[in-house]
């Protein structure tokens, strides 16, 4: 008798896959982190002082994101001090989401330590917004649906504590959506009005006319 060889079954196909490229919207999310990156580079070029390290971004708050922190140091007086802190964090959605107005989304995250007699001015929370919108307007970078809050905090100790240093702190925290120049959303104008809030925050002379700068508070060395 003849013996009859099996022939070897080819695996049932799985479902296809896609590489990350062939996402939708992935080459316009991609363009749109290029124009983050210019601006970036741009600002440690302007800004010795600040520092940017990528951070991990949200993965629920849309399909595409992207973040970045940035810390301001003293400069070459204090080359130690860490004076100023700061996230940047870009969603992109292909299909755009409710309040957004566009497919993009942009959060801001600004904290700085300030003079106790700043703090208690009742101004402050306002001039703070203040240098947000100025900041974006000086930089041609459109938005709309701009939202966040502005805090101005003094701890104090007591009992136990009541000779630990009076701390007072300043967080700007805002979102917006950017307004699209040209073929994309201009992201290194974002990027760059987001990090002189930060440095006016943190007590640095302005690079842009009309953005006042505040006196640092104490600074804190880096660990």
């Amino acid at each position: 008798m003849t013996a009859h060889r099996s022939t070897p079954q080819s695996p049932a196909p799985g479902p296809a896959r896609h590489p990350e490229s062939a996402r939708p919207g992935a080459s316009e999310f991609d363009g749109a982190v290029a124009e983050l990156d210019a601006g970036l580079a741009a600002q440690q070029r302007a800004r010795p002082e600040l520092v940017f390290e990528p951070e991990p971004p949200p993965r629920r708050l849309a399909p595409y994101a992207k973040a970045v922190a940035a810390t301001v140091t003293g400069g070459p007086a204090e080359p130690g001090a860490e004076i100023g802190w700061g996230k940047l964090v870009l969603l992109f959605d292909p299909a755009g989401q409710a309040g957004w107005d566009g497919k993009f989304r942009i959060i801001g995250y600004v904290r700085a330590e300030l003079e106790p007699e700043i703090a208690t001015d009742p101004l402050i929370n306002a001039v703070g917004w203040s240098w947000l919108t100025e900041a974006l307007d000086a930089r041609g970078a459109g938005y709309r649906n701009i939202s966040g809050t502005v805090t101005s905090v003094i701890t104090q100790g007591f009992g136990g504590k009541e000779h630990e240093p009076t701390s007072t702190g300043f967080e700007l925290r805002a979102s917006w959506s950017p307004e699209l120049v040209g073929d994309g959303p201009g992201l290194d104008r974002h990027v760059v009005a987001w990090s002189e809030v930060i440095c006016a925050a943190a007590g640095l002379p302005p690079l842009t006319p009309g953005i006042a700068a505040l006196r640092p508070g104490r600074r804190r060395p880096r660990q």
